[in-house]
C-alpha cells in the first residue's frame, strides 16, 4: 500500500446536533481526524482516509450513527443515516474526479460513460476483476478491453451518478473517475437536429481563412466535394471545384469526397465536437474529381496516370502561383505491383518532380498506401498488415506515401457487447498495407502512419463499426452533417493537413523540405515496438528495417515538425548539386558532393562524456522517372539519381572522411560491395537506409562520441542521367533537402542553453 494514498473527505452534523467526530478515527487503519470546526449550528470535519479503507470507514460510521438515540431512547431516523452516508459518498466520488469539473456528471442526467482509472495494487487481475463484478451487482454496463499502465488499468463502465455512488466499496477499488472522449459513433447516430446543434456550436468557435488572404491549399483528388457542407463551404470557393471528365460534373455522389474534405480541412471532428476551444484554421481546400460515383471510369486502368496528371493540372491552370499539397485518397485495389514502378506511380513521380517544367516547380504529392479490406483477414492481425502489400500508385518514389495507425479502442455501438478492438492503442491499424514481402531494393513504405481508425472482433467474425472511426462531413447536408471514415484514405487527409499547417507557418519551404520535416518528426510508438521488434536482446538492423516497412518511421508530430524550423538543436538544409558531369568523348562520371558542419558545440558535448544522446538524420530529394522492366540496377535503372548522406566516424579527419564517402558513391556505381568499417550505432544503416528517395536513420552513442562527428556528406549515386547519355540529362542540377537534429533526454536544459544557432557551412567538393 502506498503511503499517503487516499482521500479527505469532509461531512458535517445535522443542525444543533454534535456529532464526536474524533471515534471516527482509527489510528491502526490509518483512519485520521484531519480537523473539526464550526460553523453556525452545524459541525463539520475532514478525515483522511487511506486507500483501501473507505468501506471500513462506511461500517465505522453506520455503527457509530446506529447507536445514537434520541431522548426518548429511541434510534434516531433511519433516513438521516441514510442521508449521511449517502453525502460522504457524494464527496467521495467528486474528490475522484480528475477531470474538467465542467463534465462532472450530474443528478438526474441518467446512465453516462465513466473513465474508470484502477490501481494495480497487489494484483492487477484481481483488482480489475473486483470491480467488474461488484459493477455488474449494481447493473453498471462495463466495456470489453482494457488499457494497461504501470500502475493504472483504464476501463469504461456505463452508470448514473446515483449508480456510482451507491456503494463504498466500489468507490474503494476506483483510484480516479474521468469523462471518455466521445466516439464518432456518439455523434454520427446522433438525430439529424442534434448534429446541427453540434455543427453550430463548433461553427461559432472556428475562424477559417478567407479566399484573399495568401495560404496554403490542400487540393483532393478523390470523387468531388459537395461544398454546401456548412463547415466546408467558407473554405472552398465554388471555382476550386474542378473535375477531369466535365461530363462527370464536380460534384461528390459517392461520399468518399467531402469525408475526405472535413478530415484534411479540420481533423477528426470527433474531439472538436466535444471540446470547446477554437479553431483557427490557416489553409482552405480545393478539389479535383477524379472518379465518377462506383469508381467507374469507363477508362483503361493503364490511363488513370493520365487522368492524375490532368487532375494536377486543372487548379494549377486555374492559379499557379497558390502553394498547395496534392492528396490522393485513389488507388488501385490489388497489391500485384510489389514495389515495381508502374504507369501510374511514374506519373506520380513526375508530377512530383515537375519533369514537364524540367524542375522548376517541384510538387508535395501524399497518396494513400491502399486497404485490407477483406473483413477474414483482419482476424489474423497483425500478419494479414504484412502478407497485403502497399498498393498501386503508393510504391512512388517521390510521393509521401501515409499508412495507418490507431488509438481508437472504445467500442460504444449499440448490440456490440461480444466485440473487442482489434488494434491496440498506438498499434498498426487492421486497414493498414505494408511493403514487408517487396523485394528489398524498392523503396520503403509506406514513409508514415497517421490515424486511420481500429476494427473488432468476436469469436467470429471481424467488422468495422462507427465507434472505432473517424468523425467527418457527410456529402448530403440537408439529410445530416456528419459521418465516419477510416483507413489509409482518412490517414491521408490527417496528413495532407498536417502537411498544410507546416506549409502556412514556413510557406517558403521546398516540398522535398516539408516532406522531410513530415518524416523526422515522427516516432514509433511503444506499442509499434512492441508489435514488431524482439521483446529480448537488442534489436537488429533487420528488425529496424522490417518496422520501417510495416509503421514507415512512425506517427507524425506537428509540434515537433513546427519547432525543428527554428530549433538551434536542428539544421535544416535546402541546396543543389550537380551529381554527373561529362567530359567531351567520355562517359559522364560522379561529380559533386557536399559536407556540411553540424552545428553543435563540441566541448559541450564532449563535457557530458558518457551521457546518452540521439541524432536523427533525414534526407528528401526527388527523382526523374524512366520506368522500364529492364534491369533494376543495370543502365537501364528507374531512378534520374540517387542521394546518399553519411556522417564522420571518430577516428577520421575531414579528408579521411571525404575518401571514405567518394571510394563509397564509385562502389556503388560500380555495383561494388566493400566492407567500409562498422558503424553499429545507427539503427537502420547504410544497407538499409538509402532505399527510394527518402532516407532516414537514427544515430544512438554517448555524448563524447558525437562531439567527434562534426560533419555530415551529401554525395551522389548513379542513376540513367549517368548511364543513359544519349538522352542528355548528365549536366541536369538536383535539389535536396537535410535535416539533421540531437536530443539529448537526461540534459536537454544544458544543451538548449548552450547550443549556439549557427547556420551550418557548406563546402563543395570535387569528387
Amino acid at each position: 500500500m502506498e503511503d499517503g494514498l487516499g482521500l479527505q473527505v469532509e461531512f458535517e452534523s445535522f443542525p444543533g446536533i454534535e456529532l464526536a467526530f474524533e471515534s471516527l478515527a482509527r489510528e491502526r487503519s490509518g483512519i485520521e481526524l484531519l480537523n473539526v470546526r464550526q460553523e453556525e449550528s452545524r459541525s463539520l470535519a475532514t478525515v483522511f482516509v487511506p486507500d483501501g479503507k473507505l468501506d471500513h470507514f462506511e461500517n465505522l460510521i453506520r455503527d457509530y450513527l446506529a447507536e445514537k438515540r434520541d431522548k426518548a431512547g429511541n434510534l434516531r431516523d433511519n433516513r438521516r443515516l441514510v442521508d449521511t452516508i449517502r453525502q460522504i459518498r457524494a464527496a467521495s466520488l467528486r474528490a475522484l474526479w480528475t477531470d474538467d469539473s465542467g463534465t462532472y456528471p450530474t443528478p438526474g442526467e441518467g446512465p453516462v460513460w465513466w473513465e474508470v482509472w484502477l490501481p494495480v495494487r497487489r494484483d492487477r487481475r484481481a483488482t480489475t476483476e473486483f470491480f467488474r463484478v461488484r459493477a455488474d451487482a449494481q447493473d453498471m454496463d462495463v466495456a470489453p478491453g482494457e488499457l494497461r499502465f504501470p500502475e493504472r488499468t483504464v476501463l469504461l463502465a456505463r452508470a448514473s451518478l446515483e449508480q456510482m455512488q451507491h456503494s463504498m466499496v466500489t468507490l474503494n477499488n476506483i483510484a480516479e473517475l474521468r469523462r471518455p472522449k466521445e466516439t464518432a459513433e456518439f455523434f454520427d447516430s446522433s438525430p439529424a437536429n442534434e448534429q446541427s446543434e453540434w455543427l453550430d456550436d463548433l461553427l461559432s468557435r472556428t475562424r477559417f481563412v478567407t479566399g484573399t488572404e495568401q495560404c496554403p491549399y490542400v487540393c483532393l483528388l478523390d470523387t468531388g466535394v459537395n461544398r454546401g457542407h456548412p463547415l466546408i463551404d467558407p473554405a472552398l470557393a465554388s471555382d476550386d471545384l474542378h473535375t477531369v471528365e466535365p461530363s462527370w460534373g464536380t460534384d461528390d455522389e459517392d461520399g468518399h469526397g467531402t469525408g475526405m474534405a472535413g478530415l484534411a480541412l479540420a481533423g477528426n471532428l470527433t474531439d472538436l465536437l466535444a471540446g470547446n476551444g477554437l479553431l483557427e484554421l490557416s489553409h482552405r481546400l480545393e478539389s479535383v474529381k477524379l472518379l465518377p460515383k462506383d469508381d467507374a471510369t469507363g477508362t483503361d486502368p493503364h490511363l488513370h496516370g493520365y487522368l492524375t496528371v490532368e487532375a494536377v493540372a486543372r487548379p494549377e491552370i486555374t492559379d499557379p502561383s497558390r502553394l498547395r499539397v496534392f492528396g490522393m485518397t485513389i488507388t488501385a485495389r490489388d497489391n500485384r505491383d510489389r514495389g515495381r514502378p508502374s504507369a501510374w506511380s511514374s506519373a506520380i513521380d513526375a508530377l512530383a518532380s515537375d519533369v514537364d517544367g524540367y524542375g522548376a516547380h517541384p510538387r508535395l504529392l501524399i497518396v494513400s498506401a491502399g486497404n485490407i479490406e477483406n473483413l477474414n483477414a483482419w482476424s489474423n492481425y497483425p500478419d494479414s498488415n504484412e502478407t497485403d502489400g502497399v498498393h498501386d500508385p503508393a510504391q512512388a518514389w517521390n510521393a509521401l506515401t501515409v499508412g495507418a495507425c490507431t488509438d481508437l479502442v472504445r467500442i460504444t455501438d449499440e448490440d456490440a457487447g461480444g466485440y473487442t478492438p482489434i488494434a491496440p492503442v498506438g498499434g498498426l491499424s487492421p486497414f493498414s498495407t505494408t511493403s514487408l514481402t517487396w523485394e528489398r531494393h524498392w523503396p520503403l513504405k509506406p514513409d508514415v502512419v497517421f490515424e486511420g481508425g481500429n476494427a473488432a472482433r468476436d469469436s467470429l467474425s471481424a467488422v468495422w463499426m462507427p465507434s472505432l472511426s473517424l468523425l467527418t462531413t457527410h456529402h448530403l447536408p440537408s439529410v445530416r452533417h456528419f459521418t465516419t471514415a477510416n483507413a489509409t484514405s482518412a490517414a491521408n487527409a490527417l496528413a495532407s493537413r498536417f502537411a498544410a499547417r507546416v506549409m502556412s507557418v514556413y510557406p517558403e519551404l521546398w516540398p522535398e523540405t516539408v516532406r522531410a520535416l513530415i518524416v523526422h518528426s515522427a516516432e514509433w510508438t511503444s506499442e509499434m515496438k512492441r508489435q514488431f521488434l524482439p521483446t529480448t536482446g537488442n534489436p537488429s538492423k533487420n528488425d529496424h528495417h522490417n518496422l520501417l516497412r510495416r509503421c514507415g518511421f512512425g506517427v507524425p508530430d506537428v509540434n515537433r515538425a513546427l519547432w525543428s524550423v527554428n530549433n538551434s538543436l536542428t539544421m535544416v538544409v535546402e541546396e543543389s548539386l550537380s551529381p554527373f558531369k561529362r567530359e567531351t568523348g567520355k562517359q559522364p562520371t560522379l561529380r559533386d558532393m557536399h559536407l556540411h558542419s553540424l552545428p553543435w558545440p563540441i566541448d559541450v558535448l564532449g563535457s557530458l562524456g558518457e551521457t546518452r544522446v540521439e541524432m536523427r538524420v533525414t534526407l528528401s530529394y526527388f527523382i526523374e522517372p524512366n520506368p522500364s522492366r529492364r534491369g533494376v540496377r543495370s543502365r537501364y535503372r528507374y531512378e534520374s539519381h540517387g542521394l546518399r548522406f553519411d556522417v564522420k566516424r571518430p577516428t577520421e579527419s575531414t579528408d579521411e572522411f571525404r575518401r571514405r564517402i567518394n571510394l563509397a558513391a564509385r562502389d556503388e556505381d560500380e555495383g561494388i560491395q566493400r566492407n567500409s568499417g562498422n558503424d553499429p550505432a545507427w539503427l537502420i544503416g547504410t544497407q538499409a537506409r538509402h532505399r527510394g528517395s527518402l532516407h532516414g536513420d537514427i544515430w544512438q552513442g554517448t555524448a563524447a562520441d558525437l562531439a567527434s562527428r562534426e560533419v555530415i556528406g551529401v554525395y551522389p549515386t548513379s542513376g540513367w542521367w549517368k548511364t543513359r547519355p544519349a538522352l542528355e540529362r548528365y549536366d541536369q542540377s538536383a535539389r535536396y533537402a537535410l535535416v539533421v537534429s540531437i536530443k539529448a533526454p537526461e540534459v536537454d536544459v544544458d544543451l538548449y542553453t548552450e547550443v549556439a544557432n549557427v547556420v551550418a557551412s557548406e563546402v563543395e567538393i570535387e569528387a
